[in-house]
């Protein structure tokens, strides 16, 4: 009886796993009202990175993008970093990533330079979705083995 009812909760949720990763990710972010696209080369040099200049705060644009898209886990980055994630030489106060996890993410640079506006890089990374459900099947085979050793020992443990 329990056997059966791990096989169901595992199939129950190696589907909602892959119907979860199969689903298709946003689209790149709009923009506020008051952002002026900034024609600077570097941030028009990929379509899936973009520049902006904007008056309002921080708080006003991280809300704004977690909205735009939709939900995901907010994670915080030393702007150091920004060299590394958004483009080589790019200047910043901070830098937060929106993540739906196993899939895409979005990255949001902020740069102050004084007496000067405000300067924001938005960077969209998409993922593959067969890669997404190719990996997925790959940590479902995983779990299953493990699950499946870790029961086997409980079994011997008890045994014994």
């Amino acid at each position: 009886m329990m056997k059966t009812l791990g096989r169901i909760l595992f199939i129950v949720f190696g589907i909602a796993l892959l119907v979860y990763l199969a689903l298709p990710g946003p689209a790149f972010p709009s923009t506020l009202w008051d952002f002026k696209p900034s024609d600077e080369p570097s941030d028009m040099e990929s379509s899936l990175r973009r520049g902006y200049f904007t008056e309002i705060t921080r708080d006003q644009l991280m809300s704004h993008y977690v909205r735009e898209f939709k939900w995901g886990v907010k994670l915080n980055y030393p702007p150091e970093d920004a060299q590394t994630l958004i483009r080589d030489q790019t200047k910043s106060n901070f830098l937060e990533e929106i993540v739906h996890p196993m899939r895409e993410s979005i990255y949001i640079n902020g740069y102050k330079p004084v007496g000067g506006d405000f300067k924001v890089i938005v960077k969209y990374v998409p993922s593959n979705v067969a890669v997404r459900i190719l990996i997925g099947l790959a940590t479902l085979g995983v779990a299953w083995l493990l699950i499946s050793e870790w029961t086997k020992l409980l079994k011997w443990n008890s045994q014994s």
